[in-house]
């Protein structure tokens, strides 16, 4: 017996209701056991809980407590900050990555976007965090926003295979593309900030308000983006700017024009004529 024919003829075909909710992007179950929630009502038991009825023909799947956290958010922090001080190198930090457990949005992502991009290159873009088709293929800026990412930079002679260096706040997707807890922020920031270091590119550009607000504690990314300020790499200081994400640009496609003054502000500097 298929599972259509368990739950009857008239029941939402179950197949196609996974994948509205891929569709929708929801990645995460709200209860600990499997739930039919066409089924009739079933009374609730002696304690005042309602009985949980199986789909005919499968057996009541065992109630187990959810899992606690590996690493209390506070000694992943700690954990992240010595990790990401041991790597030498961006192999190791990418390794040291791959092998940390203190981040619960690693148990939900399906791939590991550290970089993009030559490491060499005299610019450095960090972003937020990846999106689907990021998470999908394992590097940052892949999809709409990192097409026209790819414009932007062409626009002013640049391309990320010879003169970017393209990473994230956070190396792991957030389920459904939600925004990222301070606490998920907190513990990634100590291994971003070793990539900047790595790298040591000689400008630094937040992609983004979280990116801004993580790496330049800039508020507001309209009122920020386009001022240069200093960013200290651990080894020496660098110039950074602040400019707009590309998919706000996709929904806001007149704020182009102010992207497009960053990316002049940008090649002025890379030639040093300001």
């Amino acid at each position: 017996m298929s599972l259509s024919d368990a739950v009857g003829p008239d029941a939402p075909n179950p197949y196609e209701l996974l994948s509205w909710y891929a569709e929708m992007g929801v990645t995460e179950a709200l209860d600990e056991t499997p739930r039919n929630h066409f089924a009739d009502p079933v009374p609730a038991g002696g304690n005042g809980q309602p009985r949980l009825r199986p789909l005919p023909g499968r057996p009541a799947a065992p109630v187990r407590p959810m899992a606690a956290a590996a690493t209390a958010p506070d000694d992943a922090t700690v954990s992240a900050k010595a990790l990401a001080r041991e790597a030498r190198t961006l192999d190791e930090l990418r390794a040291a990555l791959a092998g940390f457990e203190g981040c619960a949005l690693k148990a939900t992502a399906k791939n590991l976007v550290f970089a993009d991009g030559n490491p060499e290159g005299r610019v450095m873009m960090v972003g937020e965090a990846p999106g689907a088709d990021e998470d999908r293929i394992g590097l940052p800026f892949v999809g709409r926003s990192g097409q026209l990412l790819d414009r932007m930079l062409a626009a002013i002679g640049l391309n990320r295979k010879d003169d970017v260096y393209i990473a994230n706040m956070l190396p792991w997707r957030p389920p459904g593309n939600r925004t990222p807890t301070p606490q998920e922020v907190a513990i990634c920031l100590p291994f971003i900030q070793r990539q900047i270091e790595l790298a040591d590119p000689d400008i630094l550009v937040c992609v983004g308000g979280p990116s801004a607000q993580g790496l330049l504690g800039f508020t507001g990314i309209l009122r920020s983006r386009g001022k240069w300020v200093e960013y200290d790499t651990g080894t020496r200081r660098i110039r950074a700017i602040a400019t707009l994400h590309p998919a706000y640009l996709l929904r806001r496609p007149l704020d182009k024009r102010l992207a497009w003054r960053d990316l002049r502000a940008l090649k002025a500097a890379l030639d040093g004529k300001n």
